[in-house]
């Protein structure tokens, strides 16, 4: 199964989210960034608020595309120690990519929002929307964040992922739901024909444009 672009894996998914659909409780976050475009078309179909959750992986240095955790807004973070003993990562490494990483979550913050205030969670159902999972640390930093902001019940929405890290996420979130969950599983990329990168002005455009009718649904 391959998906054209974010936006149809958007729609199929929304498919799957019907019973979400028009309930007042329920608000729906992307990940930042792969994931808004996403968010966008699940919000739009179910009617309900769209904002961003907003992450930074924590990359081996040297490595920096493979991640040995994530961190969230609110001071949130978790770390896959598999990972970081197999790299034999150092307490002072570690610090330092931490470091890093919040100094850049802090400034995506800033740009994505500009004066917007996040969406109040507690007692929600939240919906995490991403344009796929890997490892899932990403994804558990942010549900790890929606606990520490008494989200109601956490669902985890994704077009594709591997079912070991789906099943790992279902020890976490309330629900999870994957459009397509591959045995042989490489890349979330290799499952779109188009998986351009989103960037951090496209991600503020789609908040600054998303208008909000009264009823704070996405329009």
């Amino acid at each position: 199964m391959r998906f054209a672009n974010r936006e149809e894996a958007g729609r199929l998914l929304a498919q799957e989210l019907a019973n979400y659909k028009d309930r007042h409780n329920v608000v729906v976050l992307g990940l930042a960034r792969g994931g808004l475009p996403v968010a966008l078309e699940v919000a739009k179909d179910l009617h309900v608020p769209l904002d961003v959750m907003i992450l930074r992986k924590l990359g081996v240095p040297g490595h920096e595309e493979l991640a040995f955790g994530a961190i969230a807004s609110g001071g949130i973070h978790v770390i896959d120690q598999e990972v970081v003993d197999a790299v034999g990562l150092s307490p002072v490494e570690m610090h330092q990519a931490l470091t890093h990483a919040r100094q850049e979550l802090d400034r995506r913050e800033r740009l994505y929002r500009a004066d917007r205030p996040p969406l109040k969670l507690k007692g929600k159902t939240v919906i995490l929307v991403d344009d796929g999972i890997a490892t899932g640390s990403s994804m558990r930093a942010a549900i790890a964040a929606l606990r520490k902001a008494d989200a109601a019940r956490i669902v985890v929405a994704v077009p594709v992922a591997p079912e070991n890290t789906c099943h790992r996420l279902r020890r976490e979130a309330d629900e999870v739901i994957c459009t397509y969950a591959p045995e042989n599983f490489f890349a979330v990329g290799a499952f779109y024909d188009d998986f351009s990168q989103v960037t951090d002005d496209e991600v503020a455009e789609i908040l600054r444009q998303s208008s909000l009718g009264p009823d704070g649904k996405v329009a």
